[in-house]
């Protein structure tokens, strides 16, 4: 409930800051629930991509220490986010978002880099595909990735991919692990070209 009652919020919010955001190839998108993942450029990107693929609702990661806050802590636990000690990742990292999926009711977003500053791919997203059987969506967001930029108003574009699958039997192998990031990496690429060849990402 509380999800949907912020969703409404966080679209204006936007609207009003920068009034440009523009969806590409939302029916690319499969039936049913599953995993965007997206190379991480900015802080806002969850949001963007959660109202982009509406009125699918999400699960979030979130560092644990967002959670110290009690005001964050009620918000993030009502929008469907879960915490990840990155230092110390337990077995929830996993077990949480499969459940959430097996259910069918939530999709997931991840960030396989886990941060803004990092290009290596992590296996949790591969992982996760492949025991809840939810097949990993690539999306990607081009635009401003300061907060100074996002109030200029330039446009925010984001472009989602075509679904990538990965089989029950598949062992995770770090030859087949490698083959799953280079595909997602290669998704990405597909989409910054497709949809503007001169966009060039600097973190910031």
């Amino acid at each position: 409930m509380f999800y949907r009652f912020i969703r409404p919020i966080a679209r204006f919010i936007v609207w009003v800051l920068n009034g440009h955001l523009h969806v590409h190839h939302k029916d690319r998108i499969p039936d049913g629930n599953y995993i965007l993942v997206a190379p991480h450029r900015t802080w806002w990107e969850p949001i963007l991509f959660a109202l982009a693929a509406s009125p699918m609702e999400f699960m979030f990661m979130a560092k644990i220490e967002l959670f110290k806050n009690p005001v964050l802590r009620f918000i993030l636990n009502h929008s469907h986010a879960f915490p990840v000690d990155r230092q110390n990742p337990g077995p929830s990292v996993l077990k949480i978002p499969i459940k959430g999926l097996k259910e069918g009711k939530l999709s997931l977003i991840v960030f396989p880099s886990g941060t803004r500053h990092s290009s290596d791919l992590k296996a949790g997203a591969v992982v996760i595909a492949k025991l809840s059987q939810k097949p990993l969506v690539p999306v990607i967001y081009q635009g401003p990735v300061t907060f100074k930029g996002l109030l200029k108003r330039k446009p925010m574009e984001i472009c989602f991919g075509e679904p990538i699958y990965v089989d029950r039997k598949t062992k995770m192998t770090k030859e087949n692990q490698a083959l799953y990031d280079k595909e997602m990496q290669e998704a990405w690429d597909k989409l910054d070209k497709e949809q503007n060849p001169n966009f060039h990402y600097e973190a910031k």
